[in-house]
C-alpha cells in the first residue's frame, strides 16, 4: 500500500472573499453568495461535466490552502466554543488538519459557457476563499448524502445562531444590488470568535471588494463604514 498520494488541483473558486473573516462556517448558510469554478486547461473537456446539470447540488473537495502547517495536532479549539475548549481534530472541521483537505456542499446554479475558460459552473451558498484550490468535485446525492437523524454534536449548540443587521441604507447603496442580501446574511452569522465581547470593537470585512466595517452589541452587528 502506498503511503502517500499526489493530488492535484483540477480548478479554483472564484468569490466574494479575498480574506477568510466573514466567510460563513459552513457551505449553504447563505445561500446568496456565488462563486465561478473556473477549470484548468487540461481539463476543460466538456465530455467531464456530461450530465452534471441533472444534479442540484455538487461536493466540492478543496484546499485549505491558507491553513498549510509542517505539523499537526490532535486536538483544536472551535471558535464557535468560545476558543478555550479543546476537541479532537477528526471531530472538527477545522482547517488546520494532517492534509488539508476541505469538504463543500454547494448548488449548482448553472454551466456557462467561455471562450478563453471553457465550461464553468456557477455555484451558489460557498463558503470559500477566493481562489481556493479544488481537488474534485462529486455530485450529491439525496438518497445517500442526507441524514435527517442525523445529531451534530457540539455544533448543534450554535446552528441556529445569529445577530440582528443594522446597515444603514445610505451606506448598503455603496454596495452593488446583486451583492446586498449576502452582506447583510454573512454579517447576520456573526464572524468574530465568540471569545471576542467588545461593543467598542470595531471590526473589518472583506466583501466583493468592499471594506465592512461594524461593530456587535447586545446580538445586533451595526455597520458604520464602508470603504
Amino acid at each position: 500500500m502506498a503511503d502517500s498520494l499526489l493530488i492535484r488541483p483540477i480548478a479554483h473558486i472564484e468569490t466574494d472573499f479575498q480574506d477568510k473573516f466573514g466567510i460563513p462556517r459552513q457551505s449553504g448558510r447563505v445561500p446568496a453568495l456565488s462563486g465561478r469554478i473556473v477549470f484548468r486547461p487540461e481539463f476543460r473537456n466538456p465530455d467531464a461535466l456530461r450530465e452534471i446539470e441533472s444534479f442540484s447540488h455538487l461536493w466540492l473537495i478543496f484546499d485549505f490552502s491558507m491553513a498549510h502547517r509542517d505539523t499537526w495536532s490532535p486536538t483544536v479549539r472551535p471558535p464557535r466554543l468560545g476558543g478555550n475548549r479543546r476537541v479532537g481534530v477528526f471531530a472538527s472541521r477545522s482547517p488546520f488538519r494532517p492534509n488539508p483537505l476541505g469538504l463543500s456542499c454547494v448548488k449548482l446554479e448553472r454551466v456557462e459557457h467561455h471562450a478563453e475558460e471553457g465550461d464553468v459552473l456557477i455555484v451558489s451558498g460557498v463558503d470559500l476563499l477566493d481562489g481556493t484550490p479544488i481537488y474534485d468535485i462529486k455530485p450529491y446525492l439525496p438518497f445517500a448524502d442526507a441524514h435527517p437523524e442525523a445529531v451534530g454534536g457540539y455544533a448543534d449548540q450554535e446552528a441556529g445562531h445569529r445577530l440582528d443587521v443594522d446597515f444603514p441604507e445610505e451606506l448598503l447603496a455603496m454596495l452593488p444590488p446583486e451583492k446586498r442580501e449576502a452582506v447583510l446574511a454573512c454579517l447576520s452569522e456573526d464572524p468574530r470568535p465568540s471569545y471576542q465581547d467588545d461593543p467598542e470593537r470595531v471590526y473589518s470585512m472583506r466583501f466583493a471588494g468592499y471594506d465592512v466595517h461594524f461593530r456587535v452589541a447586545d446580538g445586533r452587528a451595526t455597520v458604520i463604514g464602508v470603504d
